[in-house]
């Protein structure tokens, strides 16, 4: 499935420290939602990290195929839709720890709290990196 490039204005709106909905799929075929932080790579995937063993942790785990959807805070009429596929995992607890310290300091600009920071760094952690193969932009006024 080939890539999608994002348009400089979706670009712009990810770049914000918005809360994505990620859908994943569970092992029965039902859609489940969870509400994440994520950020952009360099090379344009998404990337979103997740404590293990949560439900939708595991169905992406087991299910490459997701959905997110980021909403503007402040308007909720500007969204933006994309579908993608988990094209790399990286199960190394170390680094995974390291891209969740990342996002705390993205969310919290100012600094998290230091007792936040201190539990991911003991958590058992995994990343998922998301090709992005579909977008859904309602990003115009």
């Amino acid at each position: 499935m080939p890539k999608t490039d994002l348009s400089p204005a979706a670009l712009a709106f990810l770049r914000e420290p918005r809360f994505a909905s990620v859908a994943s799929i569970d092992p029965d075929g039902s859609p489940r939602q969870a509400v994440a932080w994520y950020d952009v790579e360099a090379d344009g995937r998404i990337l979103i990290n997740s404590r293990t063993p949560r439900r939708w942790c595991l169905n992406m785990l087991e299910r490459p195929n997701v959905a997110l959807s980021v909403v503007d805070g402040g308007d909720g009429y500007r969204w933006l839709g994309l579908t993608g596929v988990i094209d790399e995992v990286v199960h190394d607890v170390e680094r995974a720890r390291e891209d969740i310290v990342a996002l705390a300091h993205r969310y919290h600009p100012e600094g998290p709290e230091p007792s936040l920071i201190a539990a991911f760094r003991t958590q058992p952690r995994v990343t998922f990196l998301v090709r992005i193969t579909g977008v859904h932009d309602h990003l115009e006024d």
